[in-house]
């Protein structure tokens, strides 16, 4: 009977050989990386839905809805506009378009970085509990800050008519300007998403530093009025990006420094973030 017993045992040891092996070589990490956000952007119209219901769970209850952040805007537009004019002894109808243009695309910009690191510590729940890719979170973010950018178009639209404003044909360089900015958000999601998700510590940082970035670009003061030193501007990647943006709505053209600028900054961050996710994708969901 020992025997018999022994037998069939050896006989399963041989059989019920389960053999778990992962392929994590570059090539695989790569072509599931690049599978995640293949499938994240076939389930658009899903994270269209997710952003809306964001909206709306957020400005529950409210009578304006997201119209009381372009109040407040239009408010601190108007205000600082005003103030920082005749400290800085500028003319208010050169400085107060470039004050409500400049402060409705840092609000955005800095949004964008800021709600990147959550992205995914937010949606810990679905992540865990449904299978889905994770470039979905990181375009449900996206989409709910343009939502609300949409928004805040309105500061811009009424300064614009109320002192002539008439960007011609410059704003059409805008378009590919914020081709690139939708390019750059999706790669700090993915980036910082995954990055916050491990170290939690890391978001209240990065609030600290869009702070300090903020007195450092030109926002609430112009470039000029740094006056020969206005040549290390593109050094500094966030103004390079508000620039190639900002400069057409005003009927500007950006100089060819800060495109280029903006072109390497950009390169260089989504290179950054697809090494990353390509090694971190996998372990998000063990890090929530």
């Amino acid at each position: 009977m020992n025997q018999a017993m022994q037998s069939r045992l050896n006989t399963l040891e041989r059989v019920t050989v389960l053999d778990l092996k992962g392929d994590m070589s570059l090539s695989a990490g790569n072509r599931l990386a690049m599978r995640d956000i293949a499938d994240g952007l076939r389930l658009w119209h899903l994270a269209w839905t997710l952003a809306w219901l964001d909206i709306r769970l957020r400005y529950r209850g409210s009578m304006l809805g997201p119209f009381w952040l372009t109040l407040s805007t239009a408010i601190m537009v108007g205000s600082l506009g005003v103030l920082y004019a005749t400290l800085f002894h500028m003319d208010v109808h050169d400085y107060l378009p470039f004050l409500a243009l400049s402060q409705v695309l840092w609000a955005f910009l800095s949004t964008l970085v800021i709600e990147a690191c959550i992205c995914f510590t937010q949606a810990e729940g679905m992540i865990r509990a449904v299978r889905m890719p994770l470039f979905l979170h990181a375009l449900r973010m996206l989409i709910r800050n343009v939502l609300v950018l949409a928004h805040n178009v309105v500061v811009i639209v009424v300064v614009d008519i109320v002192f002539s404003i008439q960007p011609g044909w410059h704003a059409i360089l805008a378009l590919p300007a914020f081709a690139i900015w939708g390019v750059d958000a999706l790669a700090v999601a993915l980036l910082l998403g995954a990055f916050c998700a491990r170290f939690r510590d890391i978001a209240p940082i990065i609030g600290s530093v869009m702070m300090i970035a903020f007195f450092l670009t030109p926002v609430i003061w112009q470039p000029q009025q740094l006056g020969r030193h206005a040549v290390l501007l593109p050094y500094n990647p966030f103004y390079a990006l508000l620039e190639i943006v900002r400069a057409p709505l005003l009927g500007q053209t950006p100089s060819i420094d800060t495109w280029l600028a903006a072109v390497l900054y950009s390169i260089a961050l989504c290179g950054v973030s697809w090494a990353f996710f390509v090694r971190a994708r996998g372990r998000v969901a063990f890090w929530l």
